[in-house]
């Protein structure tokens, strides 16, 4: 073999692609914020203003399914009628899907705003993306027209990966898995590009004043029994998790069969709030915020109660997702992971409660998502404490064989059903 062969693209040439990447990874983050901030303020006038307005007292749980009703039918109004019918079903493509046309991105942002103020449980990854995919294939074409448009999706991805989760370690474990494969070159070529734009946009973020996932959880001091215990938590989330996913693909069927988005959106916001009647406001919205809450008043919660919201959490993911609703389940399953976690230190004794809340959060993330080294990340994120992360390598092992061959949280449709319509 020549020496020679697998020689990357050179550092002249990679310096030449962190330029449009950088203003990609940057860019993300600005879409990013704004969305985030104009969900915020709808959810502050549904859930707050309103309710003041109409003498509804705060804790009136009968409000959630008004709010969730009527959420379900205006996303069905944008997936009936607004152009591109509300972009990819989110339930049906991966992170990094086919880009949209421009005139399909408001009805994206709309269904996503939507769904995000009216407390559906799936977090902004999936429709973000999809803007920020789209946006940065025309910004390419005018920057650097030679990039390859499935290159220039990568990049993308990346910077709202970096955004979302306040780092670039996350874009590259989750894209390593896709770009792995691909032959010639090494891998860390690949990844430059993405990884400067996943920089940039989790830089960005945080000078916006973005959330950040630091959970302020005790240091973690690691034990041999640890080892044990750890795995017996993460299984046990991966075993739920898999039980949702398993789940998935017949109720988006049988949500289809109801024919039209109006009818099915509908029901499907109905059902969210009798769900969230059950399990409380806890149980509402993408997770982030409930995560920091329910980790903070950890000690009202029973273990009676942390069964309750795995189930009504995890149940609703799966009713949002079938429904009709634009968005991700890896923020519902990172919080879903978090109680699993919290029921683990309850039930567990002198199971570390960093510990508990990594393992749990790298089952549910690793029977989510299919990507190991994601999985482990989340953990880690979450977990705020390195020291866990030895541990999580060896307690992912049984895990992974409860989801090796287990159902995937994705409806598989066939290429010509594969369109971004309703």
């Amino acid at each position: 073999m020549d020496e020679h062969e697998d020689r990357g693209p050179g550092p002249a040439r990679l310096a030449r692609a962190a330029v449009p990447a950088l203003l990609i990874g940057a860019a993300s983050a600005l879409i990013l914020f704004g969305a985030d901030e104009l969900a915020l303020l709808l959810e502050h006038w549904w859930w707050e203003t309103l309710p003041h307005l109409l003498g509804v007292e705060e804790d009136a749980r009968w409000w959630i399914v008004v709010v969730l009703t009527i959420t379900g039918a205006l996303v069905g109004l944008v997936l009936w009628k607004a152009p591109g019918h509300g972009g990819h079903d989110t339930a049906t493509v991966d992170l990094i899907a086919p880009p949209l046309p421009l005139r399909a991105l408001p009805g994206v942002l709309a269904a996503l705003v939507l769904g995000l103020a009216g407390g559906v449980s799936l977090g902004p990854e999936g429709p973000i993306i999809m803007i920020g995919a789209a946006l940065a294939v025309l910004a390419y074409r005018w920057l650097a027209p030679a990039v390859p448009v499935t290159a220039v999706l990568v990049i993308a991805a990346a910077g709202m990966l970096g955004a979302m989760l306040g780092t670039p370690v996350a874009a590259a474990l989750a894209l390593t898995g896709a770009l792995g494969g691909v032959k010639g070159g090494h891998l860390w070529d690949r990844l430059f590009a993405p990884l400067v734009a996943a920089g940039a946009g989790a830089a960005m973020y945080h000078l916006l004043g973005g959330v950040s996932w630091d959970m302020g959880l005790p240091a973690y001091e690691p034990a041999w029994v640890d080892l044990l215990t750890a795995s017996v938590v993460a299984v046990v989330a991966a075993l739920a998790g898999v039980g949702a996913a398993a789940l998935f693909t017949p109720a988006w069927r049988l949500s289809r069969r109801l024919g039209h988005p109006m009818v099915y959106a509908t029901v499907g916001g109905l059902l969210l709030g009798l769900l969230g009647v059950v399990g409380g406001h806890i149980t509402l919205f993408k997770g982030a915020a409930e995560t920091a809450e329910i980790l903070a008043d950890r000690d009202q919660y029973g273990v009676g109660a942390l069964i309750l919201i795995i189930v009504v959490k995890l149940v609703a993911v799966v009713v949002a997702g079938a429904s009709g609703f634009r968005g991700g389940r890896i923020f519902p399953a990172l919080f879903v992971g978090v109680v699993v976690g919290l029921l683990g230190h309850a039930l567990i004794p002198g199971l570390p409660l960093a510990m508990a809340v990594a393992a749990g959060v790298m089952g549910m993330v690793l029977a989510i998502s299919r990507d190991g080294w994601f999985a482990i990340f989340g953990g880690v994120l979450v977990a705020g404490d390195v020291a866990t992360l030895a541990i999580l390598c060896i307690a992912i092992l049984p895990a992974w064989l409860v989801v090796t061959r287990a159902p995937h949280m994705l409806v598989r449709l066939p290429q010509r059903e594969s369109t971004p319509a309703a």
